[in-house]
């Protein structure tokens, strides 16, 4: 099953940190004092590699969770047809009837990427129950997976694979409405063509119709931050990691939306229990650093945000933020080096600009720190960050132009 998640989540924030201005809603860390423009908020690393929709998660425990979060609304009275698969990434129910079996075996094929198998399963079980919306599901789902679709919040926004598999999940919901798993299927779908409006009413109907599906209320929480609700997408996010406790990519998410919330003891606690189940990931070592920052513990964070750039690269918001850290230690000679990484990896990200144009500026290349500055202005005119630090630099060219 398609997963969204911090990614990780939080594809939201991997079109905010990854896409032209790098202005992405960010912890407001204090910069070190210096004579120079202050340096660029850090943005929010990326939350699923960043954000992309992961691999299934872990069957949820079959007792509802005791969390302290909201939970949403009890699932209605619903046919037997809608009680929800036997687990969260199945569709079988469990019943032993022919049809059922084939969607288990179809279930089984496609956890273990043997797609092929899982279509023929989940065909023969559409012969043997046509009116059944699950094997309509299941061959989405397949579809999804063999066509390899980039799967971040608003990655494919015209791609023509995607129209083609709402529709195969409009005649599942024909067949039954309330049918929770092609909802929730027709929202990742909506969420990937950057659609949260309508992505978040069909997960919310999804979350009410399989409240033990950690998904579920997962999705429900990326539609809601996506529209700029992150407040009310908390709960979501609680209920999901209270249900898939041991999920990284649950934790990563819930760290998230905390960090946006200026919640960031909470945030710390979510990323330091990802970071410890997934000691390799570099997403959550970013994450994990990024909120070191924002509780200025300088000390934990340069090591998290570099062992992130150790395990990948390549990934440009991942060395400006550890740039930024570098700026903050007061290596401006490293943290020059860093940002220019950054900035060729992704020309385009604003924050790398930014980061660079600050270490140049500590280090009195004004110049050099005026360009930079003016590159992150062109990609993105609304930015306050690089117009602020312009003026700031124009000011400090006046001092310096006026001393003896």
């Amino acid at each position: 099953m398609m997963r969204v998640g911090a990614a990780v989540l939080v594809a939201w924030c991997a079109a905010a940190c990854g896409g032209n201005s790098g202005n992405a809603p960010a912890p407001q860390t204090a910069p070190a004092p210096a004579p120079a423009p202050s340096p660029a908020p850090i943005p929010a690393a990326p939350v699923a590699a960043s954000a992309s929709v992961p691999a299934p998660s872990a069957a949820a425990p079959a007792a509802a969770p005791t969390s302290s979060a909201a939970k949403p609304a009890p699932a209605p009275a619903a046919p037997a047809l809608d009680e929800g698969p036997a687990s969260p990434d199945g569709l079988a129910r469990g019943t032993g009837e022919p049809a059922d079996k084939e969607l288990a075996l179809g279930d089984a094929a496609y956890d273990a990427e043997k797609y092929k198998d899982a279509r023929q399963h989940y065909r023969k079980a559409e012969k043997l129950a046509p009116k059944d919306p699950a094997p309509k599901v299941g061959l989405v789902r397949v579809s999804v997976a063999e066509a390899d679709l980039p799967l971040d919040y608003a990655a494919a926004p015209h791609d023509a694979r995607i129209a083609p598999l709402l529709k195969q999940l409009d005649a599942a919901l024909k067949l039954d409405p309330e049918y929770g798993a092609a909802l929730l299927e027709r929202g990742h779908l909506l969420l990937i063509q950057g659609k949260a409006e309508q992505a978040s009413s069909a997960l919310a109907r999804a979350a009410e119709l399989m409240p033990r599906d950690a998904e579920a209320q997962s999705a429900v929480g990326v539609a809601l931050t996506a529209l700029g609700r992150s407040k009310d997408a908390v709960p979501y996010f609680e209920r999901a990691s209270s249900m898939d406790r041991d999920n990284p990519d649950r934790l990563g998410n819930l760290g998230a939306v905390y960090l946006l919330q200026g919640r960031t003891p909470d945030a710390v606690r979510a990323f330091e229990r990802a970071a410890t189940l997934a000691p390799n990931n570099a997403r959550y070592q970013s994450d994990l650093g990024t909120a070191y920052l924002s509780e200025n513990r300088l000390d934990r964070a340069l090591p998290a945000l570099t062992r992130a750039v150790d395990l990948e690269p390549t990934r440009a918001t991942f060395q400006s933020n550890l740039s930024y850290a570098q700026q903050l230690s007061g290596d401006y000679e490293r943290a020059v080096a860093t940002a220019e990484r950054a900035a060729q990896l992704d020309p385009k990200l604003g924050s790398a600009w930014l980061n660079l144009g600050t270490a140049r500026a500590k280090r009195g290349e004004l110049d050099q720190a005026e360009a930079a500055f003016k590159r992150a202005q062109a990609l993105d005119p609304e930015d306050p960050r690089a117009k602020a630090n312009l003026e700031e630099l124009q000011e400090l060219r006046k001092k310096k132009s006026a001393s003896p």
